[in-house]
């Protein structure tokens, strides 16, 4: 499963961004999809992540009442609203793909796209 993260990008803090996870992967509709994010000098954590159908969402509390996560099947491709953005929010975002689980540790997700670079000031 090949995944291609976009939308990351240099914000003022209170803006908001939309990331953009898009396959080319005819079975991507099979697979739950999660995005993560890793700051310099810490350690790969959980954001977001909706399940195959999108019919659950399970987001991190830090991300409760300021992200929205959604997908497009048809278009092959996972959404990842944020608002708010504070600089505690720079990070390299990263999606990922698994067909049987779900879980906010990142070893355990077996597909990762490159990430794309959110930086917010202050």
């Amino acid at each position: 499963v090949q995944l291609q993260a976009s939308g990351g990008g240099s914000v003022q803090a209170g803006s908001s961004l939309r990331l953009s996870c898009m396959s080319s992967t005819p079975i991507f509709k099979e697979y739950h999809i999660g995005w993560f994010r890793q700051a310099p000098g810490k350690e790969r954590e959980f954001v977001a992540a909706i399940s195959w159908s999108g019919e659950s969402a399970y987001y991190a509390d830090s991300s409760k009442g300021r992200v929205t996560i959604s997908r497009d099947n048809a278009a092959k491709t996972v959404y990842l609203e944020m608002n708010n953005l504070t600089p505690e929010d720079t990070a390299v975002y990263y999606c990922a793909a698994d067909g049987t689980l779900i879980t906010y540790d990142a070893q355990r997700w077996n597909y990762w796209g490159q990430g794309t670079l959110v930086t917010v000031s202050s």
